[in-house]
């Protein structure tokens, strides 16, 4: 995740002393030499690891049922025992919390849960466990993760994984599973999903495998067979625009883009932020700018202003600050729209260092970012902006992300992991055509050199 990944490598990866007696599986791992294609379900129930766990789970006696106790992190489990292929894991969402940015992260591991300390589990499973040889596993789609929703997941004898949520048709998911050795389950309670419930495992019937399962629109997962991580192509992860094209403006010449006016406290006197010099600093500083990396359809005007000539409906129009914010600095922002019709804007923050991407790769769906190994928190406002619009936001030191509107308080967005440094970034959608930066102001209580991290 960025600049301050931690990796934990474990005893067996490092051929060094394994767990206490309390943390291994009563079995021996060489009594399972491989998974046959076709095996037969287990008589064995499939349950959660009963010792290896995130700091943060509690576990019911049935060991069917796990629960995040607090934070968004440090809840990754596994199954009691390996898995056959094509048997179905059946998991029932119990619990969402809505203030957190991503979801469940499922997958599958060859490594045995039993030989790893709990103690040694990191934070998330995506990075820093699928960045480790014999982990794979992706997020699902937060708007998949509601509550009551069952997910049901399997590998196949070619190492694909699908999905299905309730009864709809089962979707490619992700590959690259080695499926030649014993594989249990890895589920990260994470994010927008606290709670989960192990359900009875079931075989996929001879007659389904595998021509009813279908390749989804949205993208997959791809792995490179000469690097154990998981890799993901930014190009994959744009999704197709799911918005409608919006009408270009009439009478506005998009040829000849003007930066947003400085003056006057930045702010445009018109029937909707007309009270907003009251509102604002007497003061920003206006050393924070955009990066030089941008989205295929965005122009730098200026160092604080940036502009989509045109209305395309592949939207590449993201944009990043041009470092890191710093804990409680909070960053105000103009939006300029069309006259007759109003726009949208995502936002978030990351820890991916914006020099380290491409601009052809940056995809149309700021969503899709949250597959990526480092970590995206995104969201967009949930109300129509108009020209001349000013948005404030802020991450504070206790990670939460707020945001205001036109100086009206939008209180929490979003809950990020704050120990890292973190960017912010924009997506300009719909009749959005400039967006620029105000400046910035940090409370004189806070350090300024305290980056978020």
């Amino acid at each position: 995740m960025g600049a301050q990944i931690t990796r934990n490598t474990f005893y067996d990866s490092l051929n060094g002393p394994l767990p206490a007696a309390s943390h291994r599986f009563p079995h021996k791992p060489k009594r399972y030499l491989s998974i046959q294609p076709y095996g037969h379900l287990s008589s064995f129930p499939l349950l959660f690891h009963p010792s290896t766990k995130g700091s943060q789970i509690i576990m019911d006696l049935s060991q069917r049922t796990v629960k995040r106790q607090a934070s968004f992190c440090n809840a990754i489990t596994f199954s009691n025992r390996p898995i056959a292929v094509y048997e179905q894991v059946r998991l029932k969402i119990t619990k969402k919390q809505c203030c957190w940015s991503g979801a469940l992260r499922l997958g599958f591991t060859s490594k045995d849960p039993s030989r790893i300390h709990p103690d040694n589990l990191p934070k998330y499973a995506c990075p820093d466990l699928v960045s480790q040889s014999g982990f794979w596993a992706k997020a699902l789609p937060e708007e998949l993760c509601n509550e009551g929703n069952v997910i049901s997941f399997c590998v196949d004898k070619k190492g694909r994984v699908f999905y299905r949520i309730n009864n709809s048709k089962p979707m490619l998911f992700f590959s690259g599973v080695h499926v030649g050795e014993p594989l249990w389950v890895l589920i990260d309670v994470y994010g927008l999903t606290r709670g989960v419930q192990l359900l009875d495992s079931e075989m996929v019937p001879l007659d389904v495998r595998p021509r009813s399962f279908t390749a989804p629109q949205r993208a997959s997962v791809r792995r490179n067979s000469h690097d154990p991580r998981l890799t993901i192509s930014l190009c994959d992860l744009s999704l197709q625009q799911q918005e409608m094209q919006l009408e270009e403006d009439e009478g506005e010449d998009e040829g000849r883009l003007q930066p947003l006016s400085t003056t006057s406290c930045h702010v445009p006197q018109n029937s909707q932020n007309s009270q907003q010099c009251s509102l604002l600093p007497g003061h920003l500083d206006t050393d924070l700018q955009f990066h030089t990396v941008h989205g295929l359809q965005i122009t730098e005007l200026d160092k604080h202003t940036v502009a989509r000539p045109d209305h395309r409906s592949d939207e590449r129009t993201l944009v990043f600050t041009s470092r890191p914010i710093y804990c409680s600095e909070t960053v105000f922002v103009k939006v300029k729209a069309g006259a007759t019709r109003a726009g949208s804007l995502s936002y978030g923050v990351t820890s991916c260092d914006p020099a380290t991407l491409r601009p052809s790769d940056l995809p149309s769906n700021p969503e899709s970012l949250v597959d990526r190994k480092e970590f995206w928190a995104v969201r967009r406002v949930a109300v129509q902006l108009h020209s001349g619009d000013i948005l404030s936001f802020v991450v504070n030191s206790e990670g939460e992300l707020m945001m205001s509107h036109n100086g009206n308080s939008a209180g929490m967005q979003l809950c990020v992991d704050n120990s890292r440094p973190l960017w912010m970034f924009y997506g300009l959608h719909g009749s959005i055509t400039q967006l620029r930066i105000l400046g910035k102001l940090i409370f004189p209580c806070f350090d300024r050199h305290h980056l978020v991290s």
